[in-house]
């Protein structure tokens, strides 16, 4: 049977690679100042450059999960077409949106019993889970059944390694992930976090260094470390960074074995949360 594959706005995947690969994207809802947005990987409501933009001048942004009416909504015109679903959900570790998906499955049962809504925790974030459904497109690509990519999926999720830091530490102060002392001391002492997900999802902090240089540094090491022998398609994530993310590629194709190299934006749902300055790498670790 013909199946859809779907994602959801976190998924901070170039609109190229969505295109290319016929995914389905949910858009997902941040407030900006009081202002409800709906955000959409054509960035059509609001440019991720505008979004940090805002931010810079003081702007405040807040999310929310997906609630199972939109997904009611969003999943029926493809169920009605006669096409199953693989939704690739953003990490249950940070929000409540796979719960929420799983409460619109059982809704949409009564009315499509013939259909088939597969619905996989990815374990991953913002450009971790661009890189994993881009994965996924490929192997779709490659033939693999419904059933195939859904154990694929499940089976490799917890390879995707995700590395990143930021400039703003204020921003993950506000989102719990330091404290408001932390981040004083940090900013001050110019600390970078070195943050990655773990096998359950959620955020941590690894490691700090001081500056730039040494942050990209660690990233670095961690692709030569612990990349996959074969899978060297890495991507790039950047937070209204371009010129920092294009100067990491040309470092990562001169000291390392990357060859695939995607750069992609930090959209306003993860950004609200990371701010501007954002770099990230992600990769295929080897198996654990």
């Amino acid at each position: 049977m013909s199946y859809t594959l779907v994602s959801d706005a976190t998924l901070d995947l170039p609109m190229d690679l969505v295109k290319r690969y016929g995914i389905a994207v949910v858009p997902m809802a941040f407030t900006l100042d009081g202002e409800e947005i709906l955000h959409y990987p054509d960035e059509r409501n609001m440019t991720t450059e505008d979004f940090y933009e805002a931010l810079k001048q003081g702007k405040k942004s807040v999310t929310s999960q997906i609630n199972p009416v939109n997904y009611v909504e969003f999943f029926t015109p493809i169920l009605e077409k006669g096409e199953d679903i693989l939704y690739i959900c953003f990490t249950s570790g940070m929000s409540g949106t796979y719960q929420s998906a799983l409460i619109a499955k059982d809704m949409l049962k009564e009315d499509f019993p013939e259909r088939s809504i597969r619905v996989v925790d990815s374990l991953c974030a913002s450009a971790g889970q661009g890189y994993f459904v881009y994965m996924a497109a490929m192997k779709k690509e490659e033939g693999l059944s419904l059933d195939e990519l859904e154990q694929w999926v499940i089976a490799n999720r917890n390879r995707v390694a995700h590395w990143f830091t930021v400039d703003d530490l204020f921003h993950l102060q506000r989102g719990g992930r330091l404290s408001f002392a932390e981040a004083m001391l940090g900013s001050a002492l110019k600390i970078k976090p070195i943050i990655s997900v773990d096998d359950e999802g959620k955020l941590y902090v690894e490691n700090k260094v001081r500056g730039n240089k040494k942050s990209v540094e660690y990233m670095i090491s961690k692709i030569n470390d612990t990349m996959d022998e074969e899978e060297h398609t890495v991507f790039i994530g950047h937070g209204n960074a371009e010129e920092r993310a294009l100067e990491l590629k040309e470092k990562l194709l001169e000291r390392t074995e990357a060859e695939n190299i995607q750069i992609t934006k930090i959209g306003p749902i993860i950004g609200t949360h990371t701010g501007p300055g954002m770099l990230a790498v992600v990769f295929m670790e080897k198996e654990k």
